[in-house]
């Protein structure tokens, strides 16, 4: 243990996670945003239903956090990333440096678009990207890889992808997180493996749907072989290596999202195959499964780019089109493709 002290923002499941693996390395302050929740974690020494190590501090001020802190991950919602961004800039320097595990995108529109105005990559945002325009910090890198939160507690083996142009952001996050149970696995291409982490989201709430509507294995392994080239297809369109694709960010997280009942993406797909409209799914969950606003921003890009992601189209009707469950897979599942693979 270093004498260090790292700080994590957002006390969510995988928040809660990030903060107890950092906490075996160095001292972790954790921010919550509310207050009463701070007090409860306080008088339980529990976050998310997981038990805080002792040398967690949490804490309600985002301030104290910079000032204490020279690595911060930020882990919360990209819906809400921007905003928490944006408060913490006025104490952030360049000597900081941010490690962010937020799977998702940010979507920026012109405020007053031109008839002819099309949606294309310039407008979606990575939570790096938004790091590097709302504050003065520069090392920025990402944590990606198949971590699903719940079990990541247990101490089962498990790993992670650092991801960042910098040798020194990705050693700094080897060093604060590896430990005998979690390897770290490092790559420099941070917009792929930042898209890995979203797209796969896609990926796994069509599974849920399939796992709920009663569909065996010989289906899932044709929706995830799939779901892996339109990842790669869309991947590439938006700036990112065919490489991380296949890695553990890639095809790693991809496989876990995709089977584990506790992924909150699989969980969402489950319950709209149960016949649950969106509205009632998302009220059910304790927290934000990020591919439905990842469909809602790659429907549009496909949109306007002349992109044609069957799984995300066939998402998009399922969830905000009224199409059933029962019939937007049918359709996936005898969709007659063509070539196996032509990105090789």
């Amino acid at each position: 243990m270093s004498d260090k002290t790292v700080g994590v923002l957002g006390g969510g499941s995988f928040g809660t996670a990030v903060a107890n693996i950092l906490a075996k390395n160095a001292n972790v302050i954790l921010y919550v945003r509310n207050q009463k929740t701070v007090e409860e974690i306080e008088k339980t020494r529990k976050s998310a239903g997981q038990n805080l190590s002792d040398n967690i501090k949490v804490v309600n001020d985002l301030e104290e956090v910079p000032k204490q802190c020279n690595v911060i991950f930020p882990v919360v919602p990209s819906s809400n990333f921007r905003e928490l961004i944006q408060q913490l800039a006025p104490h952030l320097r360049p000597y900081h440096m941010m490690i962010h595990a937020t799977k998702g995108l940010d979507l920026q529109l012109p405020q007053n678009p031109s008839t002819d105005f099309s949606l294309n990559k310039e407008h979606v945002f990575t939570m790096s990207e938004i790091i590097r325009q709302e504050t003065v910090v520069v090392r920025v890198g990402c944590m990606a890889g198949p971590n699903i939160a719940s079990e990541l507690s247990t101490g089962h083996p498990a790993a992670t992808v650092i991801a960042s142009p910098f040798n020194e952001v990705i050693q700094e996050g080897k060093a604060l997180l590896s430990s005998e149970n979690f390897q770290v696995y490092s790559n420099a291409d941070l917009r792929g493996v930042e898209l890995c982490g979203v797209l796969k989201n896609i990926i796994a709430i069509a599974s849920g749907i399939l796992s709920g509507l009663g569909m065996g294995e010989n289906s899932r392994g044709l929706l995830v072989s799939r779901g892996l080239v339109e990842m790669i297809y869309l991947g590439k369109s938006l700036g990112g290596e065919i490489s991380s694709f296949i890695g553990l960010a890639g095809i790693g997280d991809l496989v876990a999202t995709t089977t584990s009942t506790n992924s909150r993406n699989y969980t969402l797909g489950y319950k709209i195959a149960q016949g649950k409209s969106l509205d009632e799914a998302v009220l059910e969950m304790d927290e934000v499964a990020e591919g439905i606003n990842t469909i809602k921003i790659i429907k549009q890009l496909a949109d306007s780019q002349n992109l044609k992601p069957l799984i995300t189209e066939i998402l998009y009707k399922i969830l905000f089109e009224g199409m059933s469950a029962e019939n937007g897979v049918n359709f996936l599942m005898r969709y007659q493709g063509n070539i196996d693979i032509d990105f090789l």
